[in-house]
């Protein structure tokens, strides 16, 4: 048996198990948000997505450590919003009983969905296995309809060892040109990728796990015709340097901005070239599950991803990328010319 292949099939049928719940809120307009403490909307499907994916590593895994972006204080206090997801969460299940048993079957009751949901709180670091999940990243393309991705990362002693990006509104087709559009068949991609064993993606299914294909980052002749990703939201990656950066680099295709790390899924299976992430504010730091499992991915598809000063994504630190600033990933072949055309430009402000 190869390394870890409990821990990315677990991972793998939890995740597409929590995109049912998430793919059932997103088609309501009753998203219930919430706002935490730094403004950004909280939303049922995050807390239902982190409670079914928590409930399924303690059954499979229960020594190890999680760090959850949610909490459930606020549940705790609003009884009928906690009655509401726990009926979404009793409902949400795979198809093939078998798969759904693996992951522990259904969770038994609110007070159960609640300690779910609070036992991701792990401060992380560089000790022994961390789980570290994002039960819906993106959650304001989630909420306009856009890109989201349910995301799942295993990381032992700091370093990313299993992957998985569920993203339901990204075409199954790996050759399906980049786009930020949704809606239409043949919609919902698993990505995944294991330290040393390269990346795959298979269609998102209600019940046991499709079968897998390789993915592969796309070679960049000519780094004019590359295509850029970037994040629809300002506040999360400076728009101004990235064009400055395209400039520089001769590119004048238009980006493409999606929410969540889709993005690391659209560029590891070669659909896009480049995904920047360009520093907002010299004290914001990364979170953790907003990039670990689409790092190993993209790495494992052929690719190189570093900060803005092209020092490798450390996710040994805590619960944030406090040593890094940026994200910069691309091809190999390319990566030091798109990195060095970042620098100068982070360089002159």
């Amino acid at each position: 048996m190869s390394p870890y292949t409990h821990e990315l099939r677990t991972a793998l049928l939890a995740v597409q198990r929590a995109t049912l719940l998430t793919q059932t809120v997103f088609h309501t307009n009753a998203k219930g948000t919430l706002s935490k403490d730094d403004a950004s909307p909280v939303t049922i499907g995050d807390f239902g997505a982190q409670a079914l994916i928590i409930a399924a590593l303690r059954h499979n895994f229960p020594n190890d450590e999680i760090v959850g972006e949610e909490e459930a204080k606020s549940l705790r206090e609003n009884t009928p919003l906690a009655e509401q997801i726990f009926a979404l969460v009793k409902e949400s299940k795979l198809q093939d009983p078998d798969a759904e048993a693996e992951l522990g079957g259904p969770i038994k009751d609110v007070e159960a969905m609640l300690a779910a949901i609070d036992a991701g709180k792990s401060a992380g670091g560089d000790k022994g296995r961390v789980w570290a999940l994002d039960p819906v990243d993106g959650t304001k393309g989630f909420l306009r309809g856009g890109q989201y991705a349910v995301c799942l990362a295993l990381m032992v002693d700091g370093d990313v060892k299993v992957g998985v990006l569920g993203c339901p509104n990204l075409p199954v087709d790996d050759a399906a040109p980049i786009s930020a559009d949704v809606g239409g068949e043949g919609k919902g991609v698993l990505f995944s990728a294991v330290q040393g064993q390269g990346a795959t993606s298979r269609p998102l299914t209600d019940g046991g796990l499709a079968a897998e294909k390789e993915i592969k980052m796309k070679e960049v002749g000519d780094i004019t015709q590359a295509t850029f990703c970037e994040s629809v939201e300002a506040g999360h990656s400076s728009h101004g340097d990235q064009a400055e950066i395209a400039k520089r680099l001769g590119i004048s295709r238009e980006s493409v901005r999606m929410d969540s790390q889709a993005k690391y899924g659209s560029i590891a299976r070669g659909a896009g070239d480049l995904y920047l992430r360009l520093p907002v504010r010299k004290d914001y730091e990364e979170k953790i599950w907003d990039h670990a499992a689409g790092d190993l991915i993209v790495r494992e598809a052929g690719g190189e991803v570093t900060d803005a000063e092209g020092k490798r994504l450390d996710f040994g630190v805590g619960r944030t990328l406090k040593r890094n600033k940026g994200v910069v990933a691309a091809p190999q072949g390319v990566h030091e010319t798109v990195l060095k055309a970042v620098k100068e430009v982070l360089g002159s402000k």
